[in-house]
C-alpha cells in the first residue's frame, strides 16, 4: 500500500486498480481528444451518467491541470464522462500550495498513474506576463501573483523575440513539468513508474493536443 501521508486511505490506488498505466492513461486521455476532435465523441455529460457515477467511489485515471480559459473545458476535450479525470484549472495553470496538495492527494489516494499540464494557445495570462515585462508596468491585485509565476518563462524567451507569447506559452508548460516531477511527494512513484507527468498545448482553432513534454519511456 502507498504513503498516502496522513491522507484517509479509503479509495487508494483505485486509480491503479482500474489497471491504468502513465502510458495506458496517456493513450486514453490522446484517444479521446482525438473523438472529440472527429466530432465523434462518446461521452454525453448528462444526469444518468452522473447518478451512475454517484453511486459508487470514484476511480480517476488521470489529473489534468489547465487554464481558466473558458474556451478549454477540459473534460470536452478530452471526451471524458463523470469520474474518468480530476480537473485543476488556475490561470496559465499557475501552481500553489493548493494546486500541489490537490495533485499530490490524487496521485497519492486515489492512485491516477498520470499527471498532465495542458497549456493553450493565445493564453491570456502569458500575454498579461508579457506586457508586464514589456512596459514595466506590474498588474494590481492578485493578477500579479499570476505574472510573477509566469514571468520566469517569459524571461527565459526573451520579451524581444518576435513569437514571445508562443514560445513562452510552451516554455511555462515546460517549467510547470520540471516543477511537478521535482515534487518531493511525487519524485517517488514517478522514479518508481507508477506515475508520469506529461505537457500538452491544446489548439484553439483545431481542437488538438499536442505533448510538448511527453513523460520519459
Amino acid at each position: 500500500m502507498a504513503d498516502t501521508g496522513g491522507l484517509p486511505a479509503g479509495s487508494a490506488l483505485a486509480g491503479q486498480a482500474r489497471g491504468g498505466t502513465p502510458r495506458a492513461a496517456l493513450a486514453e486521455l490522446l484517444a479521446g481528444n482525438r473523438r472529440f476532435v472527429s466530432g465523434q465523441p462518446v461521452h454525453g455529460h448528462d444526469v444518468t451518467a452522473a447518478a451512475a457515477t454517484a453511486s459508487g467511489d470514484q476511480q480517476p485515471y488521470a489529473v489534468v491541470l489547465g487554464c481558466i480559459d473558458s474556451r478549454v473545458p477540459l473534460e470536452a476535450i478530452f471526451d471524458q464522462t463523470f469520474g474518468a479525470i480530476c480537473v485543476i484549472r488556475t490561470g496559465a495553470h499557475v501552481l500553489d500550495r493548493a494546486v500541489l496538495g490537490s495533485i499530490e492527494y490524487v496521485v497519492e489516494v486515489l492512485g491516477v498513474p498520470l499527471v498532465m499540464v495542458l497549456g493553450h494557445e493565445r493564453c491570456g495570462a502569458v500575454q498579461a506576463t508579457v506586457d508586464a515585462l514589456c512596459t514595466g508596468r506590474r498588474p494590481q491585485g492578485q493578477l500579479a501573483h499570476l505574472v510573477d509565476r509566469i514571468a520566469p518563462a517569459v524571461a527565459e524567451v526573451g520579451v524581444d523575440d518576435p513569437h514571445v507569447l508562443p514560445a513562452a506559452i510552451r516554455r511555462h508548460v515546460a517549467r510547470t513539468v520540471a516543477t511537478l516531477r521535482a515534487d518531493p511527494r511525487l519524485v517517488p512513484p514517478i522514479t518508481a513508474g507508477r506515475v508520469a507527468v506529461a505537457g500538452a498545448l491544446y489548439d484553439l482553432a483545431t481542437g488538438e493536443v499536442a505533448l510538448l513534454d511527453p513523460p520519459a519511456r
